[in-house]
């Protein structure tokens, strides 16, 4: 069976990607930092499905903790058919207040720690018949709304991070494709007033706010598109396009 290695998948979008992939016939590795009695209940799910799966903390905020998941990946799981770089930091903060520990540690998650997680797990992802990377990004990237105010760091993160998937798709290919996935208003955070999510929902063409279910279906998709490479699908409920 294909192995998926899915990061951040103890809650939210995560979760819902780690049980479509297990519902699309993957076998899983569940990386969880806090979540981890999250990521436990997600593998008991699995496990309903009849796939495998695994759970691995790291905190990927540490680039040794990074380097030694990666190292347990390899030796564990000698092929790895799918990597979904899920796991995110997330903030709400004024662009005049953002500290340079704030920053660092964004582009340390959110940057960084794909970077080198694909780039330590290839020998495991090229030892596949068909390997695929999927990075989660954000639609707000390239169509700023509303509650884009005050992520200027988060932002910033998830371009570099939408940049790098152009890039490896480059690189990697012919042998490794890889593909984003940008979710527009969906689970929209806390900080988003009800007054905000009205105007937002008013111009999405779809008129609701979209699911982490609505997500893991577009990376099963990709995963499973042997001649989709170098592209970012934006889950958005077609706000991008209004």
């Amino acid at each position: 069976m294909p192995l998926a290695v899915v990061t951040g998948a103890g809650v939210r979008v995560g979760r819902a990607i780690a049980l479509a992939l297990a519902g699309g016939g993957y076998d899983l590795v569940l990386h969880a930092n806090r979540s981890v009695e999250q990521a436990d209940e997600v593998k008991a799910l699995v496990a309903r499905q009849g796939r495998q799966a695994f759970v691995e903390r790291a905190d990927l905020s540490d680039g040794d903790a990074v380097a030694a998941l990666a190292s347990r990946l390899r030796a564990q799981h000698p092929a790895i058919d799918l990597l979904v770089n899920s796991a995110a930091a997330y903030g709400h903060v004024a662009f005049a207040d953002v500290t340079r520990a704030q920053l660092e540690e964004m582009w340390r998650v959110n940057v960084a720690a794909p970077f080198f997680l694909t780039q330590q797990l290839l020998p495991a992802l090229r030892a596949s018949p068909a390997p695929a990377i999927v990075n989660i990004t954000d639609m707000a990237v390239s169509h700023a709304y509303t509650p884009t105010h005050f992520f200027s760091h988060y932002l910033a993160s998830k371009a570099a991070l939408e940049q790098l998937t152009r890039s490896l798709a480059l690189e990697l290919g012919p042998k490794v494709r890889v593909n984003a996935v940008a979710p527009g208003p969906v689970a929209m955070a806390g900080e988003t007033t009800s007054a905000q999510r009205a105007e937002i929902l008013s111009r999405v063409p779809l008129k609701r706010e979209g699911s982490p279910d609505d997500v893991a279906r577009a990376v099963l998709f990709l995963a499973q598109a042997p001649y989709v490479t170098g592209q970012t699908v934006r889950v958005d409920g077609g706000l991008s396009v209004a």
